[in-house]
């Protein structure tokens, strides 16, 4: 699927087909009851798009995921000065607002946000737009005054969340009001974050004219928060100048509290439903820390590891593991998960007769997650797990993946004698002859 960026990349076919009821569902059970904020920027109002995305806005509220709608007027503003003939001095709400520049915002905002009551009343929503941003005047910065440029004081909570449990979908305009209830023009993509962070959203989803997080002049597909906020400091020529404000607002966003940022190309036809309900997405995924994606297996994982496994099982990458089999050791089990999709896994299995030893087993990595750092990342905490259970040898036996323990993470080949006695016995049984590797913790 082209995601229409202009840029000549493509974005990666999604798995689950928007078309495919079956593929959605699988989802509905871990985003109902959750609370998405949804980021517009005006320009994918003015987009032929924009139809279908208020289509696929409905999609997620017949699935019970809650949703409040944010909208920007960037373009908006922009075409009403060469329409009219009154220069601005800002567009996007991050410096000087006149008094010209304000009341072009109250008119595009109140254009914009009456579009969206529009289309959502054809696609059968209750909806309302807001006054429940509460906003201070930014002041004086550097000597300049930004007039009426405002900065969020708070988000009327109560207000919104009455408003989702009624069952009716909140649109909040890029304007605030100060204590003597005038407007203040507010960034949309700064009130996107204090509205997720106010509400405790599981997801920020970015809608906007690019195809996703572009750094060195390719869009990174997912990244890890402490990666970009390290970017942002030390190499912030390396983003895209449009994608600058994305990732500045995602990064203080998960700060707070909000789990995961997407930033998805609102031009693409069902490319909001393909990033929500597919396992790669087709925009880009900006989540908490590099830790945090990876969790203990449960028995409710036993199917999703056994089918994402049989393919390394039929390529003898990986030993022959039954259901049963899995289930049976599940406790040894680690995955990795990007956005609630099991992508990897690992096993610790920690010797009963040489308490020393550990055994790193069963790494694998969905391919399409391949070359970016997550068979890494398995296997480096399952070593930090085995030295806090005072582990100081870790082993790992490979019969196609050894150069990889080897050359990357610092595996040692060696002898299988090393191996305890009952697993040099199941070693000789199996057949496979798969190389040792040893790492001291």
């Amino acid at each position: 699927m082209s995601n229409g960026n202009g840029s000549g990349q493509t974005a990666p076919t999604p798995t689950i087909k928007p078309t495919d009821l079956r593929g959605i569902l699988k989802y509905v059970p871990r985003f109902q009851g959750q609370i998405f904020v949804l980021a517009m920027d005006g320009a994918i109002v003015a987009d032929e798009n924009f139809g279908n995305l208020l289509v696929d806005i409905a999609v997620l509220r017949s699935l019970g995921i809650k949703v409040v709608l944010v909208h920007g007027i960037g373009q908006q503003i922009a075409d009403l000065s060469a329409s009219r003939k009154i220069a601005i001095t800002n567009a996007d709400g991050t410096g000087v607002t006149d008094a010209a520049t304000l009341d072009l915002a109250i008119r595009a905002s109140s254009r914009v946000s009456h579009l969206i009551l529009e289309g959502l009343t054809q696609n059968t929503l209750k909806c309302a737009i807001t006054n429940a941003v509460r906003a201070l005047a930014v002041g004086i910065i550097k000597g300049v005054d930004q007039q009426f440029t405002g900065k969020v004081d708070r988000i009327d909570k109560d207000f919104i969340s009455h408003l989702i449990e009624a069952d009716i979908l909140p649109i909040i305009q890029p304007i605030g009001y100060g204590p003597d209830g005038r407007s203040l023009r507010i960034n949309s993509d700064l009130l996107a974050a204090e509205v997720a962070e106010s509400l405790g959203a599981s997801k920020i989803i970015y809608l906007t004219p690019q195809a996703g997080l572009e750094i060195n002049g390719e869009i990174k597909r997912d990244i890890a928060v402490d990666t970009l906020r390290a970017l942002l400091k030390e190499h912030p020529e390396q983003l895209n100048e449009l994608s600058h404000s994305k990732a500045i607002h995602a990064v203080r966003a998960i700060e707070t509290g909000v789990p995961r940022v997407h930033i998805v190309d609102g031009r693409t036809f069902d490319g909001l439903i393909n990033e929500i309900f597919s396992g790669e997405g087709v925009g880009s995924l900006i989540y908490a820390n590099d830790y945090q994606q990876i969790r203990k297996a449960t028995k409710r994982d036993v199917r999703f590891l056994y089918n994402l496994t049989r393919n390394a099982v039929k390529r003898e990458e990986l030993l022959h593991r039954t259901q049963q089999a899995i289930e049976k050791n599940i406790d040894q089990f680690y995955v990795f998960e990007i956005d609630e999709n099991i992508i990897a896994c690992v096993t610790l299995y920690f010797y009963p007769d040489k308490p020393q030893f550990a055994e790193i087993g069963s790494l694998y990595v969905l391919p399409f997650y391949h070359n970016r750092g997550i068979g890494r990342k398995m296997v480096d905490y399952a070593c930090m797990r085995a030295k806090e259970k005072g582990v100081a040898t870790v082993v790992a036996l490979s019969t196609q993946s050894y150069s990889f323990f080897t050359s990357v993470l610092g595996f040692e080949e060696t002898d299988k004698s090393v191996l305890p006695e009952a697993r040099l016995k199941a070693y000789d049984e199996g057949g496979r002859n798969p190389k040792v590797m040893l790492k001291s913790l």
